[in-house]
């Protein structure tokens, strides 16, 4: 999974290879929001939020420049946009 940090905003992209549905952890996450993610060595306490539509433009490019893929994956689904969640201290 990529991990895209902005600052203090840490944020992941439900994009599951371009597939139309949507990945297994982001329906766990909707359902269950409160949780502990591992980025590299750091365990952190976070509260997971599907970002608005304001956060995915302005965090989208960043994806895309880290993973160009994304861009791909994209256009595979089509005009569903692939959700960004953001994931937040707690």
């Amino acid at each position: 999974m990529i991990v895209h940090q902005v600052g203090a905003v840490t944020a992941i992209a439900a994009s599951k290879a371009g597939q139309p549905e949507l990945p297994g952890w982001y329906h766990n996450l909707r359902a269950h929001p409160d949780t502990t993610i591992e980025v590299g060595p750091d365990r952190r306490e976070v509260h997971a939020r599907i970002a608005t539509d304001a956060e995915r433009a302005a965090l989208w490019p960043g994806f895309v420049a880290i993973f160009p893929a994304f861009d791909l994956y994209q256009r595979a689904i089509g005009t569903r946009p692939i959700p960004i969640v953001i994931l937040e201290p707690r």
